[in-house]
């Protein structure tokens, strides 16, 4: 199914001007944009009050189905999307059963179909000896690479099966998840004993994460293959990456990266811990910076909705990962509202963004002849995260306590509302992402 909706004087962010206008949607796709639109279909909205951005392109979380029932699902995990005024997702395979045979692609895809209420895709894991099944298939976004210590069921160290696997995948996107497994064994013997999750960046160090995402880099280049490089950390990588031909490389970075310091391990303790890790400080500044220059891409919440109860787990026993579907819009807003960032560079990282780097055709942008999937937000809408309902199983935020400004209303899925005034909408369901 597809909506029709009128969307009345709200300030519509296109992609390269915020404009107030009407939007008319028609058979899920944006029909007409205009300063005052004559004719009016479907329901319509006074959208004085209100800005209208492309629907958020969220290109990684991790949704744990099948494997983890007591975890995150798909019908939670797009919940928690909705709210946060995602509308399509691209979900990793880092737990068991991994997705590595296009049999488990295809039954993750009609669970997806049954359960999930906005657009979906999946990422196949790369495990050395799956290559075959890899080019076989052309339902997938591209291809999950593990360098480095490794989720259940993708263990890549080694040097020539990491060769092997780039020389062998074809046009499909590697999206490699780039640490040293060597460099992080070696700090971890230096820590033996000792470590606090305060010393969780000093293990993962700048090294660790540089050294690898070279390597990937030079086995992009050696190969001709497409690369996309996944929550980039530091500094150096960032200026690292500024220096070389990305003709067929994109990157990506996370809020939590962008707008946590070093305190959070002192506030939250193990539920702080991620890999690669918050780093703070200088790392930061220049994470923002190689975005605006248009060296990162993207925007990905790396969503991974461990429960509370896991994370009070004694570092290292404690797993990494921090929630952040719901979040990742609003805490961009904020930094809208305090004039540290612009709407047309929120739309650009968060839906345009992610659309060209896995070719997600008229998607990610307020644009006639596109998808209405659109986020409607209330940039005057002030509230302190952990204050109302939580829709991720994870039952909790690394955000929580902070006061943030600017929050989705409602979401609309090719022109029909899913989520509206804090409630989701029943019966509606996303569609299966295609990929060029």
């Amino acid at each position: 199914m597809a909506g029709t909706l009128t969307i009345r004087q709200a300030r519509l962010v296109l992609p390269d001007r915020v404009v107030t206008g009407d939007l008319l949607v028609e058979e899920g796709v944006i029909a007409e944009i205009g300063p005052s639109i004559a004719r009016s279909a479907g329901e319509e909205i006074d959208g004085s009050g209100l800005t209208v951005l492309p629907g958020v392109i969220d290109p990684q979380v991790h949704f744990r189905e099948p494997g983890h029932t007591y975890k995150e699902d798909l019908a939670t995990g797009s919940r928690a999307a909705a709210a946060g005024g995602v509308t399509a997702f691209l979900d990793m395979p880092n737990n068991n059963p991994v997705t590595t045979s296009v049999e488990r692609l295809e039954a993750k895809l009609a669970l997806a179909a049954e359960k999930s209420v906005v657009h979906y895709g999946f990422f196949m894991g790369a495990n050395g000896e799956n290559n075959d099944e890899i080019v076989a298939c052309d339902r997938t976004p591209g291809v999950k690479v593990m360098m480095g210590p490794s989720s259940e069921g993708l263990r890549l160290e080694g040097v020539e099966r990491l060769e092997h696997i780039f020389a062998a995948v074809g046009d499909k996107v590697l999206a490699v998840h780039a640490e040293s497994g060597a460099r992080i064994r070696e700090r971890q013997m230096l820590y033996e004993g000792r470590a606090e999750v305060r010393d969780h960046p000093k293990i993962r160090d700048v090294e660790a994460a540089l050294s690898a995402t070279r390597h990937a880099v030079d086995l992009s280049h050696k190969h001709g293959r497409r690369l996309h490089l996944l929550h980039l950390s530091t500094a150096e990588e960032v200026d690292f990456l500024a220096t070389v031909d990305r003709t067929r490389i994109t990157a990506e970075v996370t809020p939590h990266h962008l707008f946590l310091d070093e305190e959070v391990y002192e506030r939250l303790g193990a539920r702080a811990q991620t890999n690669p890790p918050i780093r703070g400080g200088r790392h930061m500044a220049r994470l923002l910076a190689r975005l605006r220059d248009g060296t990162i891409d993207c925007i990905a919440s790396d969503h991974a909705p461990h429960t509370a109860e896991e994370k009070a787990r004694p570092y290292p026993q404690s797993p990494s990962g921090v929630p952040g579907v719901e979040w990742a819009l609003p805490v961009l807003l904020d930094r809208v509202n305090r004039g540290e960032l612009k709407l047309c560079e929120v739309a650009r990282w968060m839906s345009d963004g992610p659309a060209h780097v896995y070719g997600i055709g008229r998607k990610g942008r307020l644009e006639v002849g596109y998808d209405a999937d659109l986020a409607i937000v209330d940039m005057s809408a002030v509230r302190t995260v952990g204050d109302a309902r939580t829709w991720t199983r994870a039952g909790w935020s690394p955000w929580e306590g902070q006061t943030l400004t600017g929050w989705p209303v409602m979401t609309a899925v090719l022109g029909q509302l899913v989520f509206r005034d804090g409630e989701i909408i029943d019966g509606i369901r996303g569609r299966e992402l295609t990929f060029s």
